[in-house]
C-alpha cells in the first residue's frame, strides 16, 4: 500500500471508529452565503466536537453527503476541522431534522 493509500485508510478508520462508538451526538445546521444549508452530526473526541456526518443541501436542491463511507467527491468533502458551536455560526437542531435530510 502506498503512503497515500495508508493515510486514507487510517483517516477512514478514525472516522468510522468515532461514528460507531459514539454514545452522544450533536446536530447543527448552517446557512451559507449561496443559500445552501449544511447539516452536521458531530461527536465528542478528546475535548473537541468532530464532524462524523455532513450533508450539504445546495440552493438548487442538490444533496451531497459525507461520512467515513464517502469522505469526498468533486463537490466537497467531510471537514477535517473540529467545530466549536460557541464560535462557529451553527444552530443546534433536533437529531430528527438531521436524519430527515441525511436520509433524503
Amino acid at each position: 500500500m502506498t503512503d497515500l493509500g495508508r493515510i486514507a485508510a487510517e483517516i477512514k478508520a478514525y472516522y468510522r471508529a468515532l461514528d460507531r462508538a459514539a454514545t452522544l451526538r450533536h446536530h447543527f445546521r448552517h446557512a451559507d452565503e449561496e443559500g445552501g444549508l449544511w447539516y452536521i452530526e458531530a461527536v465528542p473526541d478528546r475535548g473537541e466536537l468532530v464532524v462524523v456526518k455532513q450533508a450539504e443541501l445546495t440552493s438548487t436542491g442538490q444533496l451531497h453527503r459525507y461520512s467515513w463511507e464517502h469522505l469526498e467527491d468533486d463537490y466537497g468533502g467531510l471537514t477535517d476541522q473540529a467545530i466549536d458551536p460557541a464560535v462557529d455560526p451553527l444552530s443546534a437542531i433536533p437529531a430528527e431534522e438531521f436524519r430527515q435530510v441525511w436520509n433524503r
